[in-house]
Parts: structure tokens; C-alpha cells; sequence
């Protein structure tokens, strides 16, 4: 046991998470090697096959995905004890993905500074929902099917998302709107959530379409910007482009998406003042009504 340590820790719990090798690499911007042998030397530090190697990934074993439990929830403590000593009193840390912030958050930086300059707002990019709990002047926004309900956290529904399909005023198209039939025979730009393919399916689409893939929705978005084609996103994702006029909605999806955006905060800290009001600010960016803050 005193051969373990905390790196070794983090690199097994990303890898589980993961349940793949390279995407823990990626993550943790190391070596995928780097990623093996340190499992490798924790399996044998531990004396237990924690991993079944597969062709396509890595499976817990029944062994691995009890440490696994356990390693999360040590991690989980550290990381709230760490935030709680380490954050000012004025500085609110939101946990939100790459897109959201860049398309959601980024146009909106400037207001909230100017009403807020006391407060200091950063950003963690996080490619999943944060799975541990929420230290002082800690937020999470994140999109889901339903809510991760957590005796620690409040939990808000910030809306159900609208979808959306947009394109740059100069790509060629019929005036707005498109029928689906009409719009899946346009080049398609998607991104990791796969709608286009969800749609095509869908709807039992046999013309020809043409899909070009993204990693992100902000980057399929900026591809629409310069016209490359048509991308699909939340409304609350493309406001800032289309007021600039720098995208036209020319599709909105009859059908409920069924996934939803939610704003998480920790219950222990919700009446200090900074991470009242950065919660009621995001409340209000999306009409939710709140007591005026002071």
C-alpha cells in the first residue's frame, strides 16, 4: 500500500470512466503508454487484474469496478477539500462543456463582468458530467435526460432543449422554413451527439445526404458560419450567432428532444453572496424568475 499514489489513482479512475486507454491519455494528456504502464504497476502494486483487456477498450473486472467505487469516492473528498481551501471568496469556478462555453457563456462574459467586477469567474472544461460533489463557489451546467439527483447538490432544469438546424446567411438554401425532407438532402454538420443520424434514422430518410463529423457542437457550428453546410444545436447554443446574423435558423424540430440543460450548486454554501448571485444571474439568462439579488 505505501507504493501507491494519487497520480496512479487518477489515471485508473479516468481509464474506468472512460473504459479506454487512449480517450484516458487524451484526457489526462499523457501517453497512452504512459496510461498502460501505470495501471500495470498499480495491478501489481495491488496484486488484482483490475482491467480486461478488449479489442475496443477496457471492461472493469468485478474486483476493478469495486476499487473503482471506492477510488472515485477518495477522489471526490480530496477534490471538494482541495476547492473549499484553495477558492477565494470571490472567485467562482463553473464546471460546463467546451461548447456551452464557448457558445453559451463567452458572449455573455462581458455583461457579467460589468455587473459583477467583483466576482471572478472561471471556467473547467469537462467532456461528462462532474461526478463528484461540489465544493464552495463551485457551479456545474450540464445537459441530460433526466437529473442526477444529489443530497449535497440544489438541482435546476434550466430548460428542455430546442433543436435547431442553422446555416450562414450565404449558403445557398430555400427561404426559411425547410421541410425535414428538404433539409437532410443539404450537407449535414454534426457533432459528437450524432443527431443528424438520429433524424435520418427517424425518419426513414432514403435520399442522398452528405454528413461531415465534429468533435464538438461549437466546432460544426463555426464550419456553419463559413458556410460548409448545415449543423443542428439547442437554440440556447446559437442565440449570440444568429443576433450577430452570422447564422439563420431555417429548421426547428417539431418533436421534444427529450434532454434537458441543468445548473448545479452546493446546498452547504448557497447563501454566500458570490455564488448566490453568479447562480441567480444564470437563472435569469434563461427567464427563470428570482428574488432580485443584492
Amino acid at each position: 500500500m505505501e507504493k501507491l499514489n494519487l497520480n496512479s489513482l487518477r489515471v485508473f479512475a479516468t481509464a474506468a470512466r472512460h473504459g479506454n486507454f487512449q480517450r484516458a491519455a487524451e484526457m489526462l494528456h499523457i501517453s497512452n503508454g504512459a496510461v498502460s504502464q501505470r495501471i500495470k504497476q498499480l495491478e501489481a502494486d495491488l496484486g488484482v487484474v483490475l482491467f480486461d483487456r478488449k479489442p475496443r477498450g477496457v471492461a472493469l473486472t468485478e474486483k476493478g469496478r469495486t476499487y473503482y467505487s471506492a477510488v472515485q469516492e477518495a477522489l471526490s473528498i480530496l477534490a471538494v477539500a482541495t476547492s473549499d481551501l484553495g477558492q477565494s471568496s470571490r472567485q467562482i469556478r463553473l464546471h460546463i462543456g467546451a461548447s456551452s462555453a464557448a457558445k453559451w457563456l463567452m458572449p455573455r462574459m462581458s455583461a457579467f463582468n460589468a455587473r459583477f467586477p467583483e466576482i471572478s469567474l472561471e471556467t473547467e472544461i469537462h467532456d461528462t458530467m462532474l461526478e463528484r460533489n461540489l465544493g464552495r463557489n463551485e457551479i456545474a451546467l450540464w445537459p441530460a435526460r433526466a437529473p442526477v439527483h444529489n443530497s449535497a447538490h440544489h438541482v435546476q432544469c434550466l430548460c428542455e432543449l430546442q433543436l435547431v438546424a442553422v446555416c450562414s446567411p450565404d449558403f445557398l438554401r430555400p427561404d426559411w422554413p425547410v421541410d425535414t425532407q428538404a433539409l437532410l438532402a443539404f450537407p449535414l454538420l454534426q457533432d459528437a451527439h450524432r443527431r443528424w443520424e438520429r433524424l435520418v434514422e427517424r425518419t426513414g430518410y432514403d435520399g442522398g445526404h452528405s454528413i461531415l463529423n465534429f468533435g464538438r457542437s461549437a466546432l460544426a457550428l463555426d464550419a456553419a458560419i463559413q458556410s460548409h453546410g448545415v449543423a443542428i444545436a439547442p437554440t440556447f447554443m446559437i442565440e449570440a450567432d444568429v443576433r450577430a446574423r452570422r447564422l439563420v435558423e431555417i429548421w426547428r424540430n417539431p418533436d421534444p428532444s427529450g434532454e434537458y440543460f441543468f445548473l448545479s450548486w452546493p446546498k452547504q454554501y448557497a447563501h454566500e453572496n458570490p455564488l448566490r448571485q453568479t447562480v441567480t444571474w444564470i437563472l435569469s439568462e434563461f427567464g427563470i424568475d428570482t428574488a432580485a439579488d443584492t
